[in-house]
This record gives C-alpha cells, structure tokens and sequence, in this order.
C-alpha cells in the first residue's frame, strides 16, 4: 500500500492534513496548534515517507528499522514524496532533513506511547548510538552516546548590497516595498510581516508588536524611519478597505481584500529576485541581513536577542561569527597590545 499526504484548504490555507492511518492522522492533529505550519506539513511528509518505506505494522517497527530508514534517505532525493516542489535538493538529503525526519517518527512514537494505548514499550528510534565503553561496561544508559545523525551548523551569509539595491528597486508597489523593509530593516519573519495587524502599529514610538511570534512569544520592535516611511505610504495609498484588520491585504483580483497568504508573498519574493537577477534573496535571509548589520552597527547581543524574538541568546550568539571582518580587527587591536615585544618583557608587578 502507497500512503500520500492529503491537504485540505480552506481560504487559501491549509487547515488539514492526513495520511488515512488512524494514528498518524491523530498525532498530525495534536501537532497542528503546536508548532509552525510548515513544519507541521513537513512532518506530514516525514511521516509518508517513512510510513512507505517500513511497509510493515507501526508496532513491529525496531531500531534496525530506523538505522535502515536513515541509510535509504542518505541516498535519497529531496523530492521523495513531494509534489508540491519546495523541495529542489539533489541525490542525498542533508543530515538537517535527515534529523527532522528522525524527529517526526520519534515524535509520533513517544505520542503513542503516551497518549494511546498502544503496547510499545520503548520508542523504537535511538537516542543515539552507545559509544564503544558502554559495550564493554554493559551499561547501556543514556548518558554516553553518539548522534544518529550529525548536522553542524551553518553560518547564513547576509547580503551584499549589490544584492539587496537592485532587488528593492525592481518592487513595484509600497506594500510589497514594506513588507520587504519590514524583513531586512526591522527583522521580522515572514510570518510575523503577514500577521500585523493594524493595532500592532504604533506610528508615534515607530514601534510594532509582534503577538505571534515562533513559539508564540510576544515582542516590541523598533522600525526605521524609512520602513514606517513605506509602511505608512502603502495603508494611505494601497490597501484595499475591506473587513479584515490585517495590514498586508491582496489589492486587486477576486480576492481583493482579503489576507495576504504565504504562498503570495513566496510568490512575489520569487518573481522579483529572479527580475532582478538576485537569486540569493531570500526572506529569511533578509532577515538574518538586518541582524548582521545591527550587531555590525555595535547593538548588543542582548537587545538583538529582543529584537531578532530569539528565546536563548545562544541563538543570537550565532551573530558574533558572522563579523569576521570586525572580529578581526579586535582582535589584531587587543593582540598588538598583549603580544608586542614591549608586553612580552614586562614582568609580574613592574605596574
């Protein structure tokens, strides 16, 4: 039997998904109000991907299942199971993919197991595998053990202004102009930009709230001047009257009005960089340009964190490492003066 993902749409947004197996419909509905939407759909595709390759009762499913799942997708393509092309990765998926993947079967099974009944003892994906001095000692504890799956982290590269002037000047309206600006001068996410609505704006403090940020945390962000600029141009100018209080609405068309969806503003994003010839825009990207240059600029980690919504600021911390120009000259300003041969022959107590 072949499983497919189905979608249910309503108003232009998914608002279903299903596989057609009782427990893995159950444990997408669960997840559906817990974590984001795209990685809610991810998941429904982990799950298909991984429900076709055991071909086998979820109930027999065993470690040795897992490892042999894990070897298929190093070999796998990243359109495996997708039809709706966001995925365009060649032959071998990355360890990143690999590890939601992990991360989805784990989750329905440890969802089993506490919320059905259902006869598993343990969950059948390993935290990782035990290191050779566990073998010899016996002890198979989880303290001691080695990753499934390594996926080091990658430091994003924010864009040049070669990049970004050519991409903001090929906009062909304010709302589009704003909604751009909101990314790359104020760093909110795409799904944060589509979310404001009019009461979050404060046009006198040149503030926004954000309410429904990644893990439903709240913020206040500051807005430049030119982005509230922008911002103000296309409410006065461009939105459409109509009885949603969302700011970012659709501003011709049948659906005039309406909200703008995720899929419109992926849509603009794509036509334009390609316009413009800057294929390396992307919104998170713009996004991730704003706080390079914020932490360039000297604001510190702590209101970065604020700014950038980052609930740990390890998270923000990441922004440290991508300087390398700045991070040089400090330190080549610090080592002249603790490595010079003056320093070198100072000794203990000559202060």
């Amino acid at each position: 039997m072949s499983y497919k993902l189905r979608r249910e749409v309503a108003d232009g947004k998914v608002v279903n998904v299903s596989l057609g197996v009782t427990e893995v419909d159950a444990y997408l509905k669960f997840l559906r109000y817990r974590c984001r939407l795209n990685t809610w759909i991810s998941y429904g595709y982990d799950l298909q991907i991984f429900l076709n390759f055991i071909e086998k009762p979820l109930i027999a499913v065993t470690p040795a299942d897992i490892l042999a799942f894990i070897e298929s997708q190093q070999g796998a393509s990243n359109r495996q199971g997708r039809t709706d092309g966001l995925s365009m990765q060649g032959p071998g998926l990355s360890n990143r993919t690999i590890k939601r993947r992990l991360a989805a079967v784990a989750g329905f099974y440890e969802y089993l197991r506490v919320f059905h009944d259902f006869p598993l003892q343990n969950n059948p994906v390993p935290r990782g595998l035990t290191k050779r001095s566990i073998f010899w000692s016996n002890r198979y504890s989880n303290a001691a053990v080695t990753p499934l799956i390594r996926a080091p982290e990658t430091l994003p590269r924010p864009l040049n202004p070669e990049e970004i002037g050519p991409f903001v000047d090929s906009l062909r309206n304010h709302r589009d102009k704003a909604m751009v600006l909101l990314m790359l001068l104020a760093g909110l996410r795409k799904s944060e930009v589509l979310k404001l609505i009019l009461k979050d704006i404060d046009f006198g403090q040149r503030t926004l709230t954000v309410r429904e940020g990644k893990g439903g945390y709240q913020r206040v962000v500051a807005i430049s001047a030119t982005g509230l600029q922008e911002l103000i141009s296309y409410l006065n100018k461009e939105r459409p009257a109509g009885c949603s209080d969302r700011v970012f609405l659709v501003m011709k068309g049948q659906h005039k009005g309406q909200p703008l969806t995720v899929a419109a503003l992926d849509t603009i994003i794509e036509y334009h960089r390609v316009k413009a010839n800057t294929l390396g825009v992307q919104c998170h990207r713009l996004r991730h340009t704003c706080f390079t240059r914020l932490r360039q600029g000297g604001m510190s980690l702590e209101a970065l964190q604020a700014q950038a919504g980052h609930r740990s600021i390890a998270t923000t911390g990441v922004y440290l490492h991508l300087c390398p120009k700045e991070l040089q000259q400090e330190y080549l300003r610090i080592s002249d003066t603790l490595f010079s041969p003056a320093a070198a022959d100072r000794r203990p107590g000559d202060d």
